[in-house]
């Protein structure tokens, strides 16, 4: 059996083509994946505030490995982005505090709502609303690693899809 060239062209668009084109889509399809966005995390209700005028902002991102030359590995938390309430981008945060340090940056804001993405455990990114309040600090526990207190109630807590807590649930300080 003999084709045109007509013929042959369209078997090899069909061939080439339509392959390529599901490939495309599945990863464009995969890169607009939405982000997990979760109920906003406020200080630790049971802590005492303090006479500063802004508030403070912890987050323990997912953990990345470093290394150097022959040196064990070490960890650190990664690197996360902090929005105000209009979406503007605030401030990208290097979350170290030191060279070997595992330690997450703590960060000083205004009182105020605010949206952190950041990786966290077990997820790619995830967006995380926050309510900075004066003297108080916010922790966003993202590396899974958090022990609640005894005896917390799940409603005085947020947690993330993968089922672990990850802060306190805002508005329990007001």
């Amino acid at each position: 059996m003999t084709f045109s060239l007509n013929e042959r062209t369209a078997i090899m668009k069909t061939k080439i083509l339509i392959p390529l084109a599901a490939g495309v889509a599945s990863l464009m399809v995969g890169c607009s994946t939405p982000s997990t966005t979760l109920a906003p995390v406020g200080p630790n209700p049971n802590r005492v505030q303090t006479a500063s005028a802004l508030g403070q902002l912890e987050v323990f991102s997912a953990l990345t490995g470093r290394s150097e030359g022959d040196n064990p590995s070490w960890y650190q938390h990664s690197r996360y982005l902090v929005y105000n309430r209009l979406g503007k981008r605030l401030e990208s945060v290097g979350n170290t505090v030191g060279y070997y340090a595992e330690m997450p940056r703590l960060i000083s804001l205004p009182p105020g709502d605010y949206l952190v993405k950041a990786q966290a455990k077990g997820h790619w990114w995830v967006e995380v609303p926050v309510k900075i309040e004066r003297g108080r600090t916010t922790r966003v526990h993202l590396d899974a690693a958090w022990q609640m207190p005894p005896g917390t109630s799940k409603s005085e807590l947020v947690s993330i899809p993968a089922g672990y807590p990850i802060g306190w649930r805002a508005g329990l300080t007001d």
